[in-house]
């Protein structure tokens, strides 16, 4: 008999602990999240426009055409290195900066691809400085998916706080805290300059209210001095943006061993339940860490709202098959202890369809449809509804779908 996986079930227990806010509770939050706000030339939300921040082939491709001359010619001859070495898996904009500050490091005098050490150096802060501006877009002037998190984040009563964990370097989720008047610790303490505080991070004695956001990857907005790694605040800070071996290294190993610690630490919190969105498995020193804390606690878990079907997601249905208390949630199925099955959906239960409605898309006649959680958007809209007893369905044909869907199986 082959397994299904009914949505109707786990969006129940997990829309009662969203709304509960008992559960220590955290987000993971990848590129996908900006990805899936869309924007009109104006800058207001359209499904069809593009993207607030694009994704990393878009980065890439527009990182490097803002280099020019020398330095384009370099970056050129970089990418097709990288294309002939079997080591790398792809090649996009953290790659190509890795060898970038690679060459920047052991060149010296010596010239490789027409430029010596320096000019390497030149090209990495002006690949920088190109990514600083794409990625620091404002939110939209209308209310988005960012504020709608933050609006279930602060609108319940915790005991304990709810940490996001981001790869992104965007100031989004700032944005949307400080619009709300919410308050939130980003690990950095002070006014002039704030600084890195590694012993706050990895203690827990702020008020349960304010939310803490971990930028894991960096920010914009960091910066080097004298004492270390400080926050400017603004958007021209764009030192430290983008992930690459060199931040792993001993000589700049904070902020980033603390925040990563971080995660690890919350993981390893009995009870914890740590739910990602617009994130793909494939960075290796992030699933290192939760496989680890995962293998030691099984008391924590870990769900996985994945955009793709199942099969498009394989390094987090391989985590899912390995890690019982990591759950995959994907457009068209589960794996969720261990077992992987596509959805099937089950009898409502009273006034349950229009709540199905806020994390499934109903199809046609012969189609079941598809889970849509995996769409940060929806994800964002979900939270917020958590704690809403009546909805309004657009368009009110819906609700005559969902019971076709039910009459058709």
């Amino acid at each position: 008999m082959q397994s299904t996986h009914n949505p109707d079930r786990y969006m129940a227990d997990l829309r009662q602990l969203l709304s509960q806010g008992r559960k220590r509770m955290g987000l993971l939050v990848g590129a996908g999240a900006p990805l899936a706000i869309r924007t009109d030339a104006s800058g207001k939300l359209d499904q069809n426009g593009d993207p607030l921040i694009p994704g990393v082939e878009d980065l890439t491709a527009k990182s490097v055409a803002a280099l020019a001359g020398a330095e384009a010619a370099a970056v050129s001859a970089i990418i097709l290195s990288l294309e002939d070495d079997p080591k790398v898996e792809s090649v996009n904009i953290e790659t190509i900066l890795s060898r970038v500050r690679l060459l920047q490091n052991a060149l010296g005098s010596s010239k490789v691809y027409g430029l010596d050490g320096s000019g390497h150096e030149s090209v990495g802060k002006n690949i920088c400085s190109a990514i600083g501006a794409i990625v620091g877009a404002n939110l939209p002037k209308e209310r988005c998916a960012y504020n709608e998190i933050v609006s279930w984040i602060s609108g319940t009563q915790r005991p304990h706080p709810i940490e996001i964990f981001t790869t992104n370097y965007d100031l989004l989720f700032e944005e949307a805290f400080e619009l709300a008047h919410a308050p939130y610790y980003d690990g950095f303490s002070g006014g002039h300059e704030p600084f890195f505080d590694p012993a706050t991070v990895s203690g827990d004695e702020l008020p349960a209210r304010w939310s803490r956001l971990w930028k894991i990857h960096g920010s914009l907005g960091w910066k080097l001095s004298e004492n270390g790694v400080v926050r400017s605040g603004g958007r021209d800070a764009n030192q430290l943006v983008y992930p690459d071996h060199l931040k792993y290294d001993l000589t700049q190993k904070q902020p980033y061993s603390s925040l990563f610690e971080r995660l690890k630490t919350f993981l390893l919190t009995p009870d914890s339940l740590l739910l990602t969105t617009g994130f793909s498995f494939r960075d290796s020193h992030i699933c290192a860490v939760l496989d680890e804390a995962l293998a030691i606690n099984p008391n924590s878990s870990v769900f996985a709202f994945q955009y793709g079907t199942l099969e498009n997601e394989n390094p987090a249905v391989q985590m899912a098959f390995s890690r019982p208390n990591f759950s995959v949630f994907a457009s068209d199925g589960a794996v969720i202890d261990g077992v992987k099955a596509n959805w099937q959906l089950g009898p409502p239960p009273k006034n349950w369809l229009e709540i199905r409605a806020t994390f499934w898309e109903s199809g046609s006649k012969g189609n079941p449809g598809y889970f849509t959680l995996g769409d940060y958007v929806r994800f964002c809209r979900f939270c917020a509804l958590s704690q809403s007893t009546d909805f309004e369905l657009a368009p009110s044909t819906q609700v005559a779908d969902l019971e076709l869907d039910e009459g058709s199986k």
